[in-house]
């Protein structure tokens, strides 16, 4: 459960040689800070099960490791054939039954919803989101690429979750109707 206002996203960039990382906290209203971020990767001579039990493997060391209280990911789409589309698929789902089985919740976003939170727009390219998300997170380099797109989806997550009301908020009265 998250401390007072403070919550830790893990966004993850699903793969099934790849899956990125990146962890953000967000306390209160102020804008989201940088945890850490990363990339679990797979031998690609294993068969796809095998790599995705090493990407699973490593997901759930993550989660050990960083202990988010949500997860972030970006929405399935199609890929430019049906194995690619299929692979995505099986990783994705590999990563929120794990965050799932955890007790996390997972939410999805569309991949230009993304974009145009770190952006500004949805036809961004992989490398305005790495120099954009270095910004945003005053880190000294840009994440490798699915690292950095991990971040970005944390991010989005970050400013799209309801925020906590302020401290120096009240409720306006209510008044009865007679």
């Amino acid at each position: 459960m998250p401390a007072a206002g403070r919550v830790r996203i893990l966004g993850i960039d699903p793969g099934s040689l790849r899956l990125g990382y990146g962890v953000v906290e967000r306390a209160g209203r102020a804008p989201p800070t940088y945890v850490e971020c990363g990339v679990i990767s797979a031998p690609a001579r294993l068969t796809r099960v095998e790599r995705l039990v090493i990407i699973g493997r490593g997901l759930r060391e993550v989660l050990d490791d960083l202990g988010p209280d949500e997860v972030a990911m970006e929405h399935a789409f199609y890929g430019k054939n049906a194995q690619s589309t299929l692979a995505l698929g099986e990783a994705r789902g590999v990563a929120t039954f794990i965050a799932s089985d955890r007790g996390l919740p997972v939410v999805g976003y569309a991949p230009a919803l993304i974009k145009r939170a770190i952006v500004g727009h949805g036809a961004a390219t992989k490398q305005q989101i790495g120099y954009l998300v270095r910004a945003l997170l005053a880190l000294r380099r840009v994440p490798e690429p699915d690292a950095a797109d991990a971040l970005a989806i944390a991010i989005c997550h970050a400013r799209h979750r309801p925020l906590p009301p302020a401290a120096n908020e009240t409720r306006p009265a209510r008044r009865r109707v007679r």
